[in-house]
Protein backbone atom coordinates (compact mmCIF):
# COMPACT_ATOMS: atom_id res chain seq x y z
CA UNK A 1 0.00 0.00 0.00
CA UNK A 2 1.07 3.59 -0.60
CA UNK A 3 0.65 5.98 2.31
CA UNK A 4 0.98 9.76 1.98
CA UNK A 5 1.42 12.22 4.84
CA UNK A 6 0.15 15.80 4.74
CA UNK A 7 0.93 17.54 8.02
CA UNK A 8 -0.76 20.82 7.13
CA UNK A 9 -3.52 20.25 4.54
CA UNK A 10 -5.62 23.11 3.23
CA UNK A 11 -8.69 24.07 1.34
CA UNK A 12 -7.30 25.89 -1.69
CA UNK A 13 -9.74 28.65 -2.66
CA UNK A 14 -8.72 29.65 -6.17
CA UNK A 15 -10.29 32.83 -7.54
CA UNK A 16 -9.92 34.69 -10.80
CA UNK A 17 -10.15 38.47 -10.65
CA UNK A 18 -9.82 40.72 -13.69
CA UNK A 19 -7.44 43.63 -13.00
CA UNK A 20 -7.03 43.12 -9.25
CA UNK A 21 -6.80 46.54 -7.53
CA UNK A 22 -5.63 46.72 -3.92
CA UNK A 23 -7.71 48.95 -1.66
CA UNK A 24 -10.83 48.49 -3.81
CA UNK A 25 -13.73 46.04 -3.89
CA UNK A 26 -12.86 43.35 -6.47
CA UNK A 27 -15.33 40.90 -7.99
CA UNK A 28 -14.39 37.36 -8.92
CA UNK A 29 -15.04 36.02 -12.39
CA UNK A 30 -14.39 32.42 -11.38
CA UNK A 31 -14.11 30.47 -8.12
CA UNK A 32 -12.88 26.93 -7.46
CA UNK A 33 -12.13 24.99 -4.28
CA UNK A 34 -9.72 22.08 -3.98
CA UNK A 35 -8.31 19.84 -1.27
CA UNK A 36 -4.71 21.03 -1.03
CA UNK A 37 -1.46 19.78 0.43
CA UNK A 38 1.41 17.92 -1.22
CA UNK A 39 0.58 14.47 0.16
CA UNK A 40 -3.09 14.91 -0.75
CA UNK A 41 -2.06 15.91 -4.27
CA UNK A 42 0.02 12.74 -4.60
CA UNK A 43 -2.91 10.57 -3.44
CA UNK A 44 -5.29 12.44 -5.75
CA UNK A 45 -3.17 11.78 -8.84
CA UNK A 46 -2.49 8.16 -7.81
CA UNK A 47 -6.27 7.67 -7.67
CA UNK A 48 -6.61 9.20 -11.14
CA UNK A 49 -4.10 6.60 -12.33
CA UNK A 50 -5.99 3.76 -10.66
CA UNK A 51 -3.54 3.28 -7.78
CA UNK A 52 -4.90 2.93 -4.23
CA UNK A 53 -3.42 4.95 -1.39
CA UNK A 54 -4.17 6.00 2.18
CA UNK A 55 -3.86 9.63 3.22
CA UNK A 56 -2.48 10.40 6.69
CA UNK A 57 -2.49 13.88 8.16
CA UNK A 58 -4.16 16.24 10.60
CA UNK A 59 -7.53 17.94 10.16
CA UNK A 60 -9.64 20.23 12.34
CA UNK A 61 -12.94 22.09 12.29
CA UNK A 62 -15.48 22.38 9.48
CA UNK A 63 -12.71 22.79 6.89
CA UNK A 64 -11.27 19.49 8.11
CA UNK A 65 -14.65 17.89 7.42
CA UNK A 66 -14.39 19.22 3.86
CA UNK A 67 -10.91 17.70 3.45
CA UNK A 68 -12.14 14.29 4.63
CA UNK A 69 -15.19 14.37 2.35
CA UNK A 70 -13.08 15.62 -0.54
CA UNK A 71 -10.55 12.81 -0.13
CA UNK A 72 -13.28 10.20 -0.52
CA UNK A 73 -14.59 11.98 -3.62
CA UNK A 74 -11.09 12.09 -5.08
CA UNK A 75 -10.80 8.32 -4.71
CA UNK A 76 -8.34 7.65 -1.90
CA UNK A 77 -8.88 6.52 1.68
CA UNK A 78 -8.61 9.27 4.30
CA UNK A 79 -7.15 8.23 7.64
CA UNK A 80 -6.63 11.66 9.20
CA UNK A 81 -6.21 12.53 12.85
CA UNK A 82 -8.81 15.00 14.06
CA UNK A 83 -7.29 17.74 16.21
CA UNK A 84 -9.20 18.99 19.23
CA UNK A 85 -8.59 22.67 18.48
CA UNK A 86 -8.57 25.08 15.55
CA UNK A 87 -9.47 24.51 11.92
CA UNK A 88 -7.76 23.25 8.79
CA UNK A 89 -6.36 26.27 6.98
CA UNK A 90 -7.71 27.97 3.88
CA UNK A 91 -5.24 29.14 1.22
CA UNK A 92 -6.48 31.87 -1.10
CA UNK A 93 -4.89 31.82 -4.55
CA UNK A 94 -5.69 34.89 -6.66
CA UNK A 95 -5.26 34.72 -10.41
CA UNK A 96 -5.21 38.13 -12.08
CA UNK A 97 -2.61 40.08 -14.10
CA UNK A 98 -0.20 38.52 -11.61
CA UNK A 99 -0.74 35.51 -9.34
CA UNK A 100 -0.86 36.09 -5.60
CA UNK A 101 -1.36 33.74 -2.66
CA UNK A 102 -2.48 34.19 0.93
CA UNK A 103 -1.78 30.99 2.86
CA UNK A 104 -3.36 30.22 6.20
CA UNK A 105 -1.29 29.21 9.19
CA UNK A 106 -3.08 26.02 10.22
CA UNK A 107 -4.06 24.62 13.63
CA UNK A 108 -1.80 23.78 16.56
CA UNK A 109 -0.80 20.12 16.79
CA UNK A 110 -0.20 18.88 20.33
CA UNK A 111 2.35 16.29 21.39
CA UNK A 112 -0.24 13.58 22.09
CA UNK A 113 -1.78 14.17 18.64
CA UNK A 114 1.61 13.76 17.00
CA UNK A 115 2.04 10.52 18.97
CA UNK A 116 -1.18 9.28 17.36
CA UNK A 117 0.47 9.83 13.95
CA UNK A 118 3.51 7.82 15.02
CA UNK A 119 1.22 4.98 16.08
CA UNK A 120 -0.45 4.94 12.67
CA UNK A 121 2.95 4.84 10.97
CA UNK A 122 3.93 1.91 13.21
CA UNK A 123 1.27 -0.20 11.45
CA UNK A 124 3.07 0.01 8.07
CA UNK A 125 4.38 -3.29 6.75
CA UNK A 126 7.39 -4.43 4.73
CA UNK A 127 6.91 -3.49 1.08
CA UNK A 128 4.71 -0.46 1.78
CA UNK A 129 5.58 2.94 0.31
CA UNK A 130 5.47 6.10 2.43
CA UNK A 131 5.46 9.59 0.88
CA UNK A 132 6.57 12.46 3.13
CA UNK A 133 5.90 15.67 1.27
CA UNK A 134 5.91 19.37 2.09
CA UNK A 135 6.87 21.68 4.91
CA UNK A 136 6.42 21.10 8.63
CA UNK A 137 3.92 23.28 10.55
CA UNK A 138 5.65 25.54 13.07
CA UNK A 139 3.86 23.80 15.94
CA UNK A 140 5.72 20.55 15.22
CA UNK A 141 9.39 19.77 15.91
CA UNK A 142 11.61 20.52 12.91
CA UNK A 143 13.07 17.00 13.02
CA UNK A 144 9.72 15.18 12.70
CA UNK A 145 10.70 13.67 9.31
CA UNK A 146 13.90 12.37 10.88
CA UNK A 147 11.99 10.86 13.79
CA UNK A 148 9.60 9.10 11.42
CA UNK A 149 12.39 7.65 9.30
CA UNK A 150 14.43 6.60 12.33
CA UNK A 151 11.35 4.83 13.67
CA UNK A 152 10.86 2.92 10.41
CA UNK A 153 14.49 2.32 9.42
CA UNK A 154 14.57 -1.36 10.37
CA UNK A 155 11.62 -2.18 8.11
CA UNK A 156 11.61 -2.63 4.35
CA UNK A 157 9.50 0.45 3.65
CA UNK A 158 10.25 2.55 0.58
CA UNK A 159 10.20 6.17 1.75
CA UNK A 160 9.84 9.07 -0.67
CA UNK A 161 10.78 12.53 0.61
CA UNK A 162 9.75 15.67 -1.28
CA UNK A 163 11.05 18.53 0.84
CA UNK A 164 13.62 21.31 0.67
CA UNK A 165 16.91 22.39 2.22
CA UNK A 166 17.72 21.08 5.73
CA UNK A 167 14.41 19.21 5.97
CA UNK A 168 15.65 17.03 3.11
CA UNK A 169 19.38 17.02 3.87
CA UNK A 170 18.83 15.85 7.46
CA UNK A 171 16.97 12.67 6.44
CA UNK A 172 19.47 11.43 3.85
CA UNK A 173 21.30 9.38 6.50
CA UNK A 174 18.19 7.15 6.62
CA UNK A 175 18.56 6.31 2.90
CA UNK A 176 15.20 7.38 1.44
CA UNK A 177 14.13 5.42 -1.64
CA UNK A 178 13.48 8.60 -3.63
CA UNK A 179 14.00 12.33 -3.18
CA UNK A 180 12.72 14.95 -5.62
CA UNK A 181 14.35 18.37 -5.46
CA UNK A 182 14.06 20.73 -8.40
CA UNK A 183 17.23 22.15 -9.94
CA UNK A 184 16.95 25.46 -8.04
CA UNK A 185 16.41 23.72 -4.69
CA UNK A 186 19.39 21.46 -5.42
CA UNK A 187 21.61 24.49 -6.00
CA UNK A 188 20.35 26.21 -2.84
CA UNK A 189 21.28 23.17 -0.75
CA UNK A 190 24.91 23.59 -1.75
CA UNK A 191 24.98 27.39 -2.15
CA UNK A 192 25.65 27.27 -5.90
CA UNK A 193 23.86 28.24 -9.10
CA UNK A 194 23.57 25.22 -11.39
CA UNK A 195 23.91 26.22 -15.03
CA UNK A 196 23.76 22.98 -17.02
CA UNK A 197 22.89 19.28 -16.83
CA UNK A 198 26.46 18.28 -15.99
CA UNK A 199 26.45 20.45 -12.87
CA UNK A 200 22.97 19.25 -11.88
CA UNK A 201 24.11 15.63 -12.16
CA UNK A 202 27.29 16.38 -10.19
CA UNK A 203 25.36 17.83 -7.27
CA UNK A 204 22.60 15.23 -7.51
CA UNK A 205 25.27 12.60 -6.97
CA UNK A 206 26.41 14.47 -3.87
CA UNK A 207 22.95 13.82 -2.40
CA UNK A 208 23.47 10.13 -3.14
CA UNK A 209 26.82 10.27 -1.35
CA UNK A 210 24.90 11.61 1.66
CA UNK A 211 22.55 8.60 1.56
CA UNK A 212 19.74 9.09 -0.99
CA UNK A 213 19.09 6.03 -3.13
CA UNK A 214 17.40 7.60 -6.16
CA UNK A 215 17.50 11.32 -6.95
CA UNK A 216 14.84 12.78 -9.27
CA UNK A 217 15.59 16.39 -10.21
CA UNK A 218 12.76 18.28 -11.90
CA UNK A 219 13.67 21.18 -14.19
CA UNK A 220 10.26 22.66 -15.09
CA UNK A 221 10.02 23.01 -18.89
CA UNK A 222 13.45 21.44 -19.37
CA UNK A 223 12.29 18.02 -18.20
CA UNK A 224 13.94 15.98 -15.47
CA UNK A 225 17.06 14.03 -14.57
CA UNK A 226 17.00 10.75 -12.66
CA UNK A 227 20.13 9.40 -10.95
CA UNK A 228 19.39 5.83 -9.91
CA UNK A 229 20.82 3.72 -7.10
CA UNK A 230 22.34 1.52 -9.81
CA UNK A 231 24.48 4.45 -10.99
CA UNK A 232 22.51 5.10 -14.17
CA UNK A 233 21.64 8.64 -15.25
CA UNK A 234 18.49 9.18 -17.30
CA UNK A 235 17.68 12.57 -18.85
CA UNK A 236 14.28 13.23 -20.36
CA UNK A 237 12.74 16.36 -21.92
CA UNK A 238 9.18 17.52 -21.29
CA UNK A 239 6.40 17.17 -23.84
CA UNK A 240 5.29 20.44 -25.44
CA UNK A 241 2.25 22.25 -24.11
CA UNK A 242 0.86 25.45 -22.63
CA UNK A 243 1.48 25.80 -18.89
CA UNK A 244 -1.82 26.64 -17.19
CA UNK A 245 -1.10 25.66 -13.61
CA UNK A 246 2.11 25.22 -11.63
CA UNK A 247 0.45 24.01 -8.41
CA UNK A 248 0.83 20.28 -7.85
CA UNK A 249 3.02 19.52 -10.86
CA UNK A 250 5.87 18.26 -8.66
CA UNK A 251 3.50 16.16 -6.56
CA UNK A 252 2.04 14.74 -9.77
CA UNK A 253 5.53 13.80 -10.92
CA UNK A 254 6.02 11.81 -7.70
CA UNK A 255 2.69 10.00 -8.23
CA UNK A 256 3.56 9.24 -11.85
CA UNK A 257 7.05 8.01 -10.94
CA UNK A 258 5.64 5.60 -8.34
CA UNK A 259 3.00 4.36 -10.79
CA UNK A 260 5.63 3.69 -13.44
CA UNK A 261 7.97 2.03 -10.94
CA UNK A 262 5.26 -0.24 -9.56
CA UNK A 263 4.68 -1.73 -13.02
CA UNK A 264 7.98 -3.61 -13.22
CA UNK A 265 10.60 -1.79 -11.14
CA UNK A 266 12.07 -0.10 -14.21
CA UNK A 267 13.51 3.33 -13.42
CA UNK A 268 13.48 4.58 -17.01
CA UNK A 269 9.76 3.76 -17.24
CA UNK A 270 9.19 5.46 -13.87
CA UNK A 271 10.89 8.65 -15.12
CA UNK A 272 8.84 8.66 -18.31
CA UNK A 273 5.57 8.27 -16.42
CA UNK A 274 6.67 10.87 -13.87
CA UNK A 275 7.38 13.49 -16.53
CA UNK A 276 4.13 12.75 -18.39
CA UNK A 277 2.14 13.07 -15.15
CA UNK A 278 3.84 16.25 -13.95
CA UNK A 279 3.40 17.83 -17.37
CA UNK A 280 -0.26 16.77 -17.52
CA UNK A 281 -0.94 18.73 -14.32
CA UNK A 282 1.04 21.73 -15.54
CA UNK A 283 -0.97 21.78 -18.80
CA UNK A 284 -4.34 21.49 -16.99
CA UNK A 285 -6.44 23.78 -14.80
CA UNK A 286 -6.58 21.00 -12.16
CA UNK A 287 -4.43 17.98 -11.37
CA UNK A 288 -3.69 15.47 -14.11
CA UNK A 289 -6.32 13.08 -15.44
CA UNK A 290 -5.35 9.63 -16.69
CA UNK A 291 -6.41 10.55 -20.24
CA UNK A 292 -4.14 13.60 -20.33
CA UNK A 293 -1.27 11.67 -18.76
CA UNK A 294 -1.41 8.88 -21.34
CA UNK A 295 -1.71 11.39 -24.19
CA UNK A 296 1.56 13.03 -23.10
CA UNK A 297 3.17 9.68 -22.25
CA UNK A 298 2.79 8.64 -25.88
CA UNK A 299 4.68 11.78 -26.97
CA UNK A 300 7.80 10.91 -24.96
Amino acid sequence: MIYTVTFNPAIDYVIKVDDLTLGKVNRTTREDMYCGGKGINVSNVLANLGIDSVGFGFIAGFTGDAIETGAKQLGFKPDFIRLREGMTRINVKIKSDEESEINGQGPDIHEDELEMMYQKLDTLKDGDILVLAGSIPNTLPEDVYEKIMERLQDRKIQIVVDATKDLLLNVLKYHPFLIKPNNHELGEMFGVELKNNEEIIEYGKKLQEKGARNVLISMAGDGAILITEKGDVHISPCPKGEVKNSVGAGDSMVAGFLTGYLKNGDYKEALKMGIATGSASAFSEDLATKEKIMELYEQL
